[in-house]
């Protein structure tokens, strides 16, 4: 049986890395984006060029409506979903808690926090045992901020970070018999495009003095531990929170 992935948010940095790793190694790969479809495009044209397979599919996570025409399409075109990565999440720009609005706080946690919630509802009605499934796993892509708490630029992103890592620990309890594995990855300060929409394009270079290693992260490294908490070789490794941090 083929082993069939969704990875949210994936047209470009963690997400794009992770498609086009788990591509080769042996998962056929649905391509989440909300609107670079150009992006999501060229990740799925690399995969397939690799001998791979991959589909696009637009869908705003924050939709219930969306999401659900997501999994059904990847029902129809894909066959049995096996595996899902939560990673498509936003930031907003640097402020502290006093100048933020309650909108911003709704966008922030209706993406990052019900988005992934909402995915993973679905992946599990589809993977778990109970309900018919042959089993699955889950990883959610959290955050360092989750226990940095980003003091002074992003106290909310950190708060829908910690809702991510105590959302993962109770859905691995809850799935755990039912042949569901759920984990997260915590990266820290990853060369990504991530920053440049926080206003801040340069803050892996401004900050990569407080970091132990000396320098930011990789997409790349990122993916590596995400795809091998999909894989078998973590067969028995459910409810991990795992920093891909450089000991920040």
């Amino acid at each position: 049986m083929d082993k069939v992935l969704l990875i949210t948010g994936a047209s470009r940095g963690i997400g794009a890395a992770t498609a086009k790793l788990a591509a080769q190694q042996g998962w056929t790969v649905a391509v989440n984006y909300t609107a670079n479809s150009l992006a999501a495009d060229e990740v799925v044209r690399t995969i397939r060029a690799a001998g791979a397979h991959a589909i696009a599919i637009r869908a705003d996570v924050a939709n219930e409506a969306q999401v659900m025409d997501m999994f059904a399409h990847i029902d129809a075109k894909l066959g049995p979903l096996t595996g899902l990565v939560n990673n498509a999440g936003v930031v907003d720009v640097s402020q502290p808690v006093a100048e933020q609005s309650v909108a911003r706080w709704r966008h922030m946690f209706e993406i990052n926090v019900i988005g992934s919630m909402l995915c993973a509802r679905e992946a599990v009605r589809r993977m778990s045992t109970r309900y018919g499934g042959s089993g699955g796993s889950i990883v959610n892509v959290s955050s360092a901020a989750a226990r940095l708490g980003s003091p002074n630029e992003y106290v909310d992103y950190a708060a829908s970070k910690a809702a991510i890592d105590t959302f993962t620990i109770g859905l691995a309890k809850e799935t755990a018999g039912d042949g569901i594995r759920v984990n997260a990855v915590r990266p820290g300060l990853i060369e990504t495009e991530i920053h440049a929409s926080g206003g801040k394009p340069n803050r892996v270079a401004e900050l990569k003095h407080h970091i132990p290693m000396q320098r930011g992260g990789t997409a790349q490294e990122v993916a590596q531990s995400i795809v091998w908490l999909l894989s078998d070789a973590a067969s028995y490794t459910t409810m991990s929170l795992i920093d891909v941090s450089g000991a920040r």
